[in-house]
């Protein structure tokens, strides 16, 4: 699969999205955007591959915001156009029933934070660096930042950051709940190898089924959409082999279809 601004590979039943733009520090353009939407959704429709790791070329930014070089000559409503875009990938991310997890490799600011957001999971660096800074620009956030870090890290704290612009390091990341762990920057990659070894071993219907549940609590129907899926649960060949080979003393046996 060629794109022009990611790299696209899979091994062993994960796809790696890389942001290969280091001579910009993987800022987002709309082509590079367009390009990563691209490389999720062959991602998603190979039924070989179980997750999805997501990173950024070389040892300074996963990604370290959006291509500002684009932005004056942008009106209002083409502005309009690029945040919805955003909004629009980074959501597919999201709500992507196989995991996706961040592998943050250095800078996350801007853009580059809300694509990181934009994931199930985070496992950053111990060089990494995560920031909002769009108001030193007169701007906010616009593919979701406003939004996503208010539910990882809490209102207060969410607030502060976006509007003071300040960065936070890795370990300030991971106290605050927006990364899961913190590694050296050679086990990146590893570490992020082995959180979705682990999660491949379970059921990928009911892995996709808390990623739809877990989204929508944020949407309000979150305890329905609990009863509904559970119960879909039951009618799955997932949940016939796990229940049977916890009868029988086994490891179950899952199979990606």
């Amino acid at each position: 699969m060629n794109f022009h601004n990611v790299l696209y590979s899979t091994a062993n039943g994960i796809a790696t999205v890389t942001v290969n733009r280091p001579d910009k520090l993987n800022a987002l353009n709309m082509a590079t955007i367009d390009e990563i939407g691209k490389a999720m959704d062959a991602a998603m429709a190979d039924p070989a591959v179980g997750g999805v790791i997501l990173t950024g070329a070389g040892p300074k930014a996963f990604v370290a915001g959006a291509d500002i070089s684009e932005f004056l000559s942008y009106t209002v409503e083409q502005a309009v156009a690029l945040s919805k875009q955003g909004h629009d990938v980074f959501t597919a991310i999201e709500r992507a029933p196989k995991p996706v997890v961040a592998a943050i490799n250095g800078f996350a600011l801007g853009g580059g934070l809300e694509l990181a957001m934009g994931c199930h999971l985070r496992i950053a660096a111990s060089n990494a660096k995560f920031g909002q800074p769009e108001v030193n620009l007169g701007l906010i956030p616009g593919y979701g930042g406003t939004q996503r870090l208010v539910r990882l890290i809490g209102r207060s704290k969410a607030t502060e950051l976006l509007m003071t612009a300040d960065m936070i390091g890795a370990e300030d990341a991971l106290r605050l709940g927006l990364v899961n762990e913190v590694v050296p920057q050679e086990e990146l990659m590893a570490s992020c190898q082995a959180m979705l070894a682990k999660i491949m071993n379970k059921s990928p219907n009911a892995i996709a089924e808390i990623i739809r549940c877990v989204n929508a609590n944020y949407e309000g129907n979150g305890m329905q959409t609990e009863i509904e899926r559970f119960a879909a649960c039951f009618g799955t060949d997932d949940f016939k082999e796990g229940v049977t080979a916890f009868l029988e003393k086994r490891k179950a046996a899952f199979t990606r279809s």
